[in-house]
C-alpha cells in the first residue's frame, strides 16, 4: 500500500504547481457564462482545440440562450460538425436554451442542482461552470484528473466522484479555487496517458507512481532545487544530549551536594583521680 501524502507534502504539490502556472484558467474559450455553459458541453469526449476551432463561428451568431434557440437544431450541428457526437449535442444545446428561457429568465443559473436537470449537463460540466463563470472553488473531476490523482496518490479512488470527494478533502482552501485547472492542465501536459514526462515533472519526488520515466538522482536534484522548505521536521539524534539547564538561582550547573557532617560524641569522663 502506497504512503498516504502528508498536509505538508499536499500543500508542497500545489504550490509547485501554482508556481508553474501563476494564472490558472480554463483554455476553452467564451464570451459569457452562456457560452462557457455551450463549451464545456461540447467539449464531452472531445479537446478544448477542437472545440475551440467550432465555437467563434457559433458563438458570433448566437451568444445568448434566445439566440441560440432561434438558430435550431439542424444549424447548430453543422456549425459544430467537427466534434466528436456533434448532432446530440446540438440537440442538448438546443433543449438547454429553451430550458434557461423558460426556467431561469435566459441566465445560467448558480446552483449545482439547476444546473444538472439542462440536457447534457453532468457533475462535472456544472462543477467547470461553477468554478469558472462564478469562482466557486469545485474541482471537476475529467479523465486526467482522475488519472493524476490514482497515479500520484494524491487522492486515489475507483471513481470521479470518489476522486473528487479525496480533493475536496485533501487540498487546502486557497488552493481549492484554481486546482481544477492545475491538475488538468499537468495530466494534458506532463502526467500524460500512455507515458508521463516525469523530468520536467515540477511533483515528480513527491509522486508515489512506481514506474517513473526519470531516474532516481534526476528526480532528487530537481526536487532539492525547487522545495521551498523540508518536507519531514527534523528530529534530533539520539545520541545527543540536552544542554544542562541553569538552575533557577542563576548558577551555571548542577551545586555540588553538601555533606552533612554530624557532631562528634564526646566519650563520659572518668572521676577525677
Amino acid at each position: 500500500m502506497r504512503r498516504r501524502f502528508s498536509k505538508r507534502e499536499v500543500a508542497e504539490f500545489y504550490r509547485r504547481l501554482s508556481a508553474s502556472r501563476p494564472i490558472p484558467q480554463t483554455e476553452l474559450e467564451f464570451i459569457n457564462p452562456f457560452t462557457l455553459l455551450v463549451a464545456v458541453v461540447l467539449s464531452a469526449q472531445a479537446t478544448d482545440i477542437g472545440v475551440n476551432k467550432a465555437t467563434p463561428a457559433l458563438f458570433d451568431l448566437a451568444d445568448t440562450p434566445a439566440k441560440m434557440a432561434a438558430l435550431g437544431e439542424e444549424r447548430v450541428a453543422q456549425l459544430v460538425r467537427t466534434i466528436g457526437l456533434y448532432r446530440t449535442k446540438a440537440r442538448n444545446i438546443i433543449a438547454l436554451s429553451r430550458m434557461l428561457i423558460d426556467q431561469h429568465g435566459g441566465a445560467v443559473p448558480r446552483d449545482r442542482e439547476a444546473l444538472e436537470k439542462l440536457p447534457g449537463v453532468g457533475r462535472k460540466t456544472a462543477s467547470v461552470v461553477l468554478n469558472v463563470a462564478f469562482g466557486e472553488p469545485t474541482i471537476a473531476v475529467d479523465t486526467h484528473i482522475f488519472r493524476v490523482g490514482n497515479r500520484t496518490g494524491l487522492a486515489p479512488g475507483k471513481t470521479p466522484l470518489a476522486v473528487e470527494e479525496g480533493l475536496e478533502a485533501v487540498t487546502p482552501a486557497r488552493y481549492k479555487h484554481g486546482a481544477h485547472h492545475w491538475l488538468i492542465l499537468h495530466g494534458r501536459y506532463v502526467c500524460k496517458a500512455r507515458k508521463p514526462d516525469c523530468p520536467v515533472c515540477a511533483v515528480a519526488d513527491l509522486c508515489r507512481y512506481g514506474a517513473k520515466t526519470a531516474p532516481a538522482e534526476m528526480i532528487a536534484a530537481r526536487a532539492e532545487a525547487i522545495t521551498a522548505e523540508p518536507l519531514v521536521e527534523a528530529k534530533p539524534r539520539r545520541s545527543e544530549k540536552p544542554p544542562p539547564q541553569p538552575s533557577p538561582a542563576g548558577g551555571g550547573g548542577r551545586k555540588p551536594a553538601l555533606k552533612r557532617t554530624l557532631p562528634r560524641k564526646r566519650g563520659r569522663e572518668g572521676p577525677t583521680p
